[in-house]
């Protein structure tokens, strides 16, 4: 998967939260949970945005840190929507799927991304 489609995939998955958030039911236990996916979730693809621009290979790794940590925050907000009983595990599931496998891209990314900063680097100290 390349950047765009990485850029295209993110997108569409903050608009699902947000339809996703728009059906559920409208009580204080909800709101909460609402706000909270709105926000984990939007945020993967705006963080990954920002690692799209990341000046090194480190800002770019720490910057997928970030996205993973987003992805699977959403994921537990996601398990809480379906657990709690707010929403219908068949409405649910598809969605956290994705989430899942978000993180799990993330995750797989930065360490790549990671692994690749560790190697030696020429000195810009002069002798």
């Amino acid at each position: 998967m390349d950047k765009a489609e990485l850029l295209a995939r993110t997108k569409t998955f903050s608009l699902r939260i947000f339809k996703l958030v728009d059906q559920l039911p409208n009580g204080i236990g909800s709101r909460a949970i609402a706000q909270q996916v709105v926000r984990s979730g939007t945020a993967i693809g705006a963080n990954y945005r920002a690692a799209c621009r990341g000046r090194s290979t480190a800002e770019f790794a720490a910057k997928l840190g970030v996205v993973a940590e987003e992805a699977d925050e959403t994921v537990y907000w996601l398990e809480l929507v379906r657990d709690g009983g707010f929403m219908a595990p068949a409405r649910i599931d598809p969605l956290l799927a994705e989430a899942n496998e978000l993180t799990a891209i993330f995750t797989a990314a930065r360490r790549t991304a990671s692994k690749s900063n560790l190697k030696p680097q020429p000195s810009n100290i002069p002798s």
